[in-house]
């Protein structure tokens, strides 16, 4: 079995595992408690919020937790949203990010919110300037994904924080789901006031976000009652999830990174053959490549891989089983010829040269199969 669907989600690190059960053993009171289990799991939570700091170069009291990239995403924009309302009611993002923000944008329209949505060029990457020019007096917040999860395009992130430095009332919200390689070179810019990361895409624990939220910075709580994370965000801590988590990114972000070569060489295979085309750009994300075996829809090809034990998936994870092409591919007017036929292959560092090799075989015997099928 070769797993190259890490965009999805990714194999928890044995040493993330082991810290979540132990954790779960030996740490398992309330850390909202007062008694003395209670402060012993409390002052675990704190080393690991300080750990995650330390790792994002960040201030420890700019970090918070949640159930994922999802509600870390639906916060940052509803709580951002709520919080600014008497000052204007209008939002920026793209037409290329994730559902959980999409569909908060959504909601937010339905209530009286006005939403600029910035189309991308064609290689999936939108314009600092084209941000620039949708800013309105009543702009509150500029929401844009770090690295796309359907092609891996790098969005201008720094382009924009130092346009956004003309408007410090305005909050920058950055989805860095699937950047987290990438993630300290983000936080350099400081014009960042909020930031969405999910364990389980940097092998750590699902049901593990982290919200990095900038101090001074205002957002409304959407989870209200027990007062948890500084009456942010209420509800009894994961506590052996978020050490998990901890565990997860700082082996993350101290490994080698080897998946530009494997994206390199499974690159030039499929730039050499006739038939498929990539949409994902040159320079875009190291561990993700999307593309196209023209006339063989992405679910067939999903599935001809699996049975010779390859594991990939058609564009985004949290679309593919409803059968809707990609939300990115569709901004980026790509024909629907191709859309319908897209797949996405992501990398993670525990894949290996050989595997790759192996893929481009597979490959170019399912493209031999299916020309003979069609003749």
């Amino acid at each position: 079995m070769i797993y190259l669907d890490n965009a999805a989600t990714t194999k928890i690190f044995p040493e993330a595992l082991q810290a979540y059960c132990q954790t779960s053993e030996n740490y398992w009171g309330n850390p909202s408690s007062l008694h003395n289990l209670g402060t012993k799991a409390h002052t675990v939570l704190d080393k690991a919020r300080e750990m995650i700091a330390k790792q994002l170069g960040v201030a420890t009291d700019s970090i918070y937790f949640t159930s994922g990239g999802t509600e870390s995403n639906n916060w940052a924009i509803k709580g951002t949203a709520i919080e600014k309302r008497q000052f204007g009611k209008h939002i920026i993002t793209t037409k290329i990010e994730h559902p959980s923000v999409l569909q908060s944008m959504r909601q937010l329209e339905m209530l009286g919110y006005q939403v600029t949505y910035i189309a991308p060029n064609k290689e999936g990457v939108v314009s600092a300037e084209a941000i620039q020019k949708a800013i309105q007096k009543d702009t509150i917040l500029v929401s844009v994904m770090a690295v796309n999860n359907e092609i891996g395009a790098i969005q201008p992130i720094h382009e924009i924080g130092a346009i956004l430095e003309e408007y410090p009332a305005i909050h920058f919200h950055v989805d860095a789901v699937q950047a987290v390689e990438s993630v300290r070179e983000v936080l350099t810019c400081k014009r960042i006031d909020l930031l969405s990361l999910s364990a389980h895409k940097f092998h750590g624990p699902r049901g593990v976000g982290i919200l990095y939220k900038k101090i001074g910075k205002m957002i409304n709580p959407l989870l209200t009652g027990g007062g948890q994370e500084k009456n942010l965000r209420s509800t009894t801590e994961n506590l052996p999830g978020i050490v998990a988590t901890a565990k997860a990114l700082r082996l993350t972000l101290e490994q080698t990174n080897n998946m530009i070569s494997l994206r390199d060489e499974l690159w030039q295979y499929l730039e050499e053959e006739d038939n498929i085309k990539i949409f994902s750009p040159k320079d875009g994300a190291e561990h993700v490549l999307c593309f196209a075996m023209h006339g063989v829809r992405g679910e067939v090809l999903v599935h001809a891989l699996e049975e010779e034990g390859f594991y990939i998936s058609t564009t985004s994870a949290c679309s593919s089983k409803k059968g809707v092409h990609s939300g990115t591919l569709m901004a980026m007017n790509v024909p629907d010829d191709f859309a319908k036929c897209a797949v996405r292959v992501s990398f993670s560092k525990d894949n290996t040269k050989e595997e790759v090799q192996a893929l481009i075989k597979a490959l170019k015997d399912l493209k031999h199969k299916f020309a003979f099928l069609r003749k």
